[in-house]
């Protein structure tokens, strides 16, 4: 993966972007603008990858990075999205217990980070009891997201999943999508989607071509998605 980084610089004025770390005392501060690096990344990038070495904290200032895992068969399964002032739950966990990632990241558009060596990221866990809380809330607020995840996945049935997927990503009454890129989004297999959406077609609620659904019925589609 092709990356730019640069040093932080004195100024470090990243810091005040994210709302975590509004608590830090100046030494820590410091030490992070002193040692910390940014990273720009292309869209379609990959910030780390499974079976790689984790050697920093990651924090998006700008853009979208999506982790997923990839199972032998080739499926994929998004486990959540990083954005702007966000953590990476999988780096956190990764360093905390000296293992390399378990899962894959792609930037959904071009990102901005910060990368704070994992060195520094011990350190200050013992050091700065703001920096500490910043983690550990940041860390609880992913996990949290991830049971969520799980729980969808588990009992909540795919049409209405993938009906609050198409009204999230709806964008003057179309989604552009393949019905590849919904499975993944979903943790399905794609003939599962497809069929999904071949129902809500027969529905009358989307209208489906090659790359892009159309929603015919959006209140109807509305409604399905609130559903339990």
């Amino acid at each position: 993966m092709e990356q730019r980084s640069n040093p932080a610089g004195p100024a470090a004025a990243w810091l005040d972007r994210i709302g975590t770390f509004a608590g830090l005392d100046a030494a820590s501060r410091q030490e992070i603008a002193r040692r910390a690096r940014i990273l720009h990344l292309p869209k379609d990038g990959r910030p780390f990858a499974s079976g790689a070495p984790c050697e920093a904290y990651l924090i998006v200032l700008d853009g979208c990075v999506r982790v997923q895992i990839v199972a032998e068969s080739g499926r994929e399964i998004v486990l959540y999205r990083v954005s702007a002032g966000e953590s990476c739950v999988l780096t956190t966990s990764c360093l905390l217990k000296h293992e390399p990632y378990a899962a894959e990241a792609l930037c959904e558009s071009a990102v901005t980070a910060v990368a704070i060596p994992a060195p520094l990221f011990r350190d200050l866990l013992g050091s700065s009891p703001a920096f500490r809380n910043a983690v550990l809330e940041s860390y609880a607020t992913r996990v949290a997201d991830l049971i969520m995840t799980f729980e969808e996945l588990a009992f909540r049935r795919l049409d209405r999943r993938l009906a609050e997927t198409l009204v999230e990503r709806a964008v003057d009454g179309a989604v552009t999508a393949t019905h590849h890129d919904l499975a993944v989004e979903l943790g399905s297999a794609r003939e599962v989607v497809s069929r999904a959406l071949k129902a809500l077609e027969q529905e009358g609620v989307v209208a489906l071509g090659r790359g892009v659904i159309r929603i015919t019925a959006p209140d109807k589609l509305a409604r399905l998605a609130r559903a339990v």
